[in-house]
């Protein structure tokens, strides 16, 4: 997957200011917090203005790959868009810096269930992976939610290759932009009820997830929990934002 600037899209923020707002997140207190709750807030990754540049870019057709109407298919209400290569340059550093942090705890994650795992400490590898499997197509994408828009539960995987962690950033503020509109995670163990997580990520902020499943502790030892995702619907004004994920879809 191509990773150049684009003409034409948002003003690239400085790769150092993405990579020290990375770099200030704690991510061994991330893949810690992902033992216990399944949506977990890393405090801010990009500007206001990189986000109102993003936001912006949402209606440039020429910008993107692919467009659902989630009322078509079912998947709730609202209307996210696929990304097309090259990607803008801020989502691409975002991509790779974020990737480099999370591959380590995906790794150590899996090991608490005794599950292997080999993810590559580099994106550029983790794309090469993805695109051996035929998995080319890239997967960042924006989602915009009016009033009464909502994201029913489910899971992005696309492929035989699905990296286990992804990020959605917001960028639009609450209590500002919009009411309502919860980042929701519901988890699933057997012989158990379900549980939910909730986080309202602040402009700016990302929330990190797992995709399928994550490992929790039980009174015998680690287990594995399955977990979904989805979006409360909207009370009021617009929601946007940012999700990155690091595998590759089929064309």
């Amino acid at each position: 997957m191509g990773h150049a600037a684009a003409k034409g899209g948002p003003r690239p923020a400085r790769a150092d200011a993405i990579e020290s707002a990375v770099a200030a997140v704690d991510w061994d207190r991330v893949g810690e917090d992902l033992t216990r709750i399944g949506a977990v807030r890393t405090g801010p990754l990009l500007s206001p203005e990189t986000c109102a540049d993003l936001r912006a870019l949402f209606d440039r057709d020429a910008r993107f790959r692919k467009t659902v109407t989630m009322a078509r298919h079912g998947y709730g209400s609202g209307t996210y868009r696929y990304l097309a290569d090259p990607l803008p340059e801020t989502v691409a550093q975002l991509q790779a810096a974020v990737y480099a942090r999370l591959a380590p705890v995906a790794n150590r994650l899996a090991g608490l269930t005794g599950a292997s795992a080999d993810w590559p400490g580099d994106f550029a590898e983790m794309a090469t992976r993805s695109a051996a499997a035929g998995q080319t197509a890239p997967t960042p994408l924006l989602l915009k939610y009016g009033p009464g828009d909502f994201n029913c539960l489910h899971q992005d995987v696309y492929g035989a290759v699905a990296f286990p962690l992804q990020l959605v950033v917001s960028l639009s503020s609450p209590g500002e932009d919009f009411m309502g509109g919860e980042f929701v995670v519901v988890e699933n163990r057997p012989r158990r009820q379900s549980t939910a997580s909730v986080a309202v990520p602040a402009l700016g902020e990302g929330v990190v997830f797992a995709t399928r499943e994550a490992p929790r502790r039980t009174s015998k030892g680690w287990s594995r929990a399955s977990l979904r995702h989805g979006v409360s619907a909207v009370t009021k004004g617009e929601r946007m934002t940012l999700g990155v994920i690091f595998h590759g879809a089929t064309p």
